[in-house]
């Protein structure tokens, strides 16, 4: 499958880790649509397309800071893993929180994967990398 139909959602709300994970993508030539939201909600109103929110295109991926107001990332599994057309993506959780619950929770909602946030630029490109080669070798189904 062509990487440019891969579209991502990055579901986030720091500033800086947004530009991160954007300088993260152009080092490591990620052209793949890219949709940002900045909570939960915000990033369920832009898949349902509900709410004032233009809909996006279904990701195959979901970038998910676990740490945000208004709906935090576990709350946002839990909806998506209960929605038929949103409970097979792929979502890899991207957090500074290195507590085992949280780590028992995402996995047990079935994550692609916890990965804690690095400190630094250079950490961070290598797991983006390391993000590219594992989507880039799955298949999807049409």
């Amino acid at each position: 499958m062509p990487e440019s139909i891969i579209n991502i959602l990055l579901v986030e709300d720091d500033e800086v880790d947004i530009m991160n994970v954007k300088r993260a993508f152009k080092k490591n030539n990620i052209t793949n649509p890219l949709y940002v939201a900045g909570n939960g909600i915000e990033a369920l109103n832009m898949l349902r397309g509900e709410h004032d929110t233009e809909k996006i295109p279904k990701p195959r991926i979901i970038l998910l800071d676990l740490n945000m107001p208004k709906m935090g990332g576990i709350e946002f599994l839990k909806e998506i893993r209960k929605n038929d057309d949103l409970k097979n993506i792929s979502v890899f959780v991207m957090t500074t929180s290195n507590e085992d619950n949280d780590k028992v929770e995402a996995y047990n909602l079935n994550v692609a994967g916890y990965i804690l946030k690095p400190l630094s630029m250079e950490s961070f490109v290598a797991a983006v990398s390391t993000l590219k080669n594992y989507w880039m070798l799955c298949e999807y189904p049409i």
